[in-house]
C-alpha cells in the first residue's frame, strides 16, 4: 500500500477513536443551589 494511504488511515482511526473516547465520557455537573437575597422595596411595585 502507498504511505500516503496508511497515514490516511491512521489519522482516521484515531479521529474516530477521539470521537468515541469524547463522546463516552460524562460531564454532568450536580446542580448547585445559590440563594440570593432580595429586597422587599423590589417586592412592592
Amino acid at each position: 500500500m502507498p504511505r500516503s494511504i496508511v497515514i490516511l488511515l491512521v489519522i482516521l482511526v484515531v479521529l474516530v477513536g477521539g470521537m468515541f473516547f469524547l463522546a463516552g465520557r460524562t460531564a454532568e455537573k450536580e446542580p448547585v443551589r445559590m440563594e440570593k437575597v432580595v429586597p422587599l422595596e423590589n417586592l412592592t411595585k
